[in-house]
């Protein structure tokens, strides 16, 4: 049987027969030892700078250069690759001061239907291993293999090492993976020794691990609210461990009760695998600022059918749609409107948020517009026909059409009347 202690090596898989610090049959130094290591199956799986990696991938000369994905000048980064990372350039920077931070970064424009279908590529393979994978974005997942021992005839740590290994040979990125035995801890493992990372927090050890690290690492615990417990003198986990839940619910309500628990490792959540997707959404950062309905409508309209595109390659439907504005000044405003079913269509979508783009249209000027779904259900659902709105009626079936056509011809074989001849004057996100 498999000495934990001693582990395996995550490069050839050969199971190791002393504490040596390289593999004794590859050599590798990546080497996987725990003492829980066979006895743990909650695993978080990451991409390794996702968007990049795929860009990387997609065009050679790229692969030793540092490259951001992401908008225009005035746009923020997507993604930011490991080499851009060690200049300082961060996720959600505004493009300007990433720029600063790495002149000499090639910076690509994000390409959404490609990183969907790789994303979709990998979740196929994930579903290989276990039904019960919950995807938490487009390049990250919780997995359960928890019994899968008899049809793998391994362990859920070899397995997924093996995991790792084939989406490399075969996708042509990395991923991390972290190993644990409840969710809370396999997405912080998850997150240690990228890129290629491997990391295991077994249960024995769970609270000693946690009591020096701060407060931040717990969900739910953003700017402001640590900002909030640093004010009352809290700022590691370990002086959460020294508190009762009564005194933490005292203070901080239902949040309080989150706080007892998961400073020391309890998270008895389950790996859900319908909580596949919360919403759907396309976004835009404008190379100038807008305010006039003349510019604004038909990028909504193109980021309306690029939504709606999305919806109908994944086979759901949404029934709230919700607008999202960034003014100049960087201050968001969302609005949203349920309707009365689920929707695909692009002429819904758009619909219904030019409605609720007009009551904003008073002179503000905006530096972004997204558009999107939430509610998320099964297409079957979706669309019915309107037998009072019978032009509702005629203009789906003319969308369905002319999805047909543009599945035959490519996307742009057909325009509608509010995106034809308008050009491209944004950065999409």
């Amino acid at each position: 049987m498999d000495d934990p202690l001693f582990g395996f090596c995550r490069d050839c898989l050969t199971s190791q027969r002393s504490a040596a610090r390289r593999c004794h049959a590859c050599g590798t130094p990546r080497l996987l030892r725990h003492a829980e290591l066979y006895q743990l199956a909650i695993a978080h799986i990451d991409c390794d700078a996702f968007y990049a990696a795929v860009e990387k991938r997609d065009n050679p000369e790229l692969r030793d250069k540092p490259v951001i994905i992401g908008g225009g000048k005035r746009g923020v980064v997507s993604t930011a690759c490991y080499i851009a990372r060690i200049h300082g350039v961060r996720s959600a920077m505004p493009m300007f001061k990433a720029l600063e931070a790495c002149p000499q970064a090639v910076v690509v424009k994000p390409d959404m239907e490609k990183y969907v279908k790789v994303g979709r590529e990998i979740r196929l393979m994930m579903l290989e291993l276990t039904p019960l994978v919950e995807p938490i974005s487009i390049d990250e997942a919780f997995l359960d293999l928890k019994g899968t021992e008899k049809l793998h005839r391994d362990s859920p740590a070899r397995v997924l090492a093996r995991f790792a290994k084939r989406i490399e040979d075969e996708v042509g990125i990395t991923i991390s993976v972290g190993l644990s035995y409840c969710k809370f801890l396999a997405k912080i493992a998850s997150d240690f020794e990228k890129p290629r990372g491997f990391s295991v927090i077994g249960e024995r050890e769970a609270v000693a691990f946690l009591r020096d690290k701060p407060v931040t690492m717990i969900w739910g615990v953003g700017k402001a609210f640590a900002a909030t417990l640093e004010g009352n003198g809290i700022r590691a986990i370990g002086q959460l461990q020294d508190m009762d839940e009564s005194t933490l619910m005292k203070a901080y309500g239902l949040m309080g009760q989150r706080l007892y628990r998961l400073s020391r490792g309890l998270d008895t959540r389950r790996v859900e695998p319908e909580g596949e997707m919360k919403s759907v959404s396309a976004e835009t950062t404008f190379n100038t600022d807008l305010s006039e309905a003349s510019d604004l409508v038909p990028i909504l309209r193109s980021l309306s059918e690029k939504v709606s595109r999305r919806l109908k390659a994944g086979n759901i439907a949404g029934r709230t749609v919700v607008l999202k504005l960034k003014t100049q000044d960087f201050k968001s405003r969302t609005r949203n409107r349920q309707l009365a079913d689920p929707t695909q269509l692009a002429d819904r979508i758009f619909r219904t948020g030019l409605h609720l783009l007009e009551k904003e249209l008073d002179g503000t000027k905006f530096r972004l517009i997204g558009i999107g779904v939430s509610d998320l259900s099964d297409a079957a659902r979706a669309d019915p026909a309107d037998l009072v709105d019978t032009q509702a009626t005629k203009r789906a079936a003319t969308e369905r059409a002319i999805d047909r056509l543009r599945t035959k011809f490519g996307n742009k074989a057909v325009e509608t009347g509010y995106t034809f001849g308008t050009g491209r004057r944004e950065s999409e996100q």
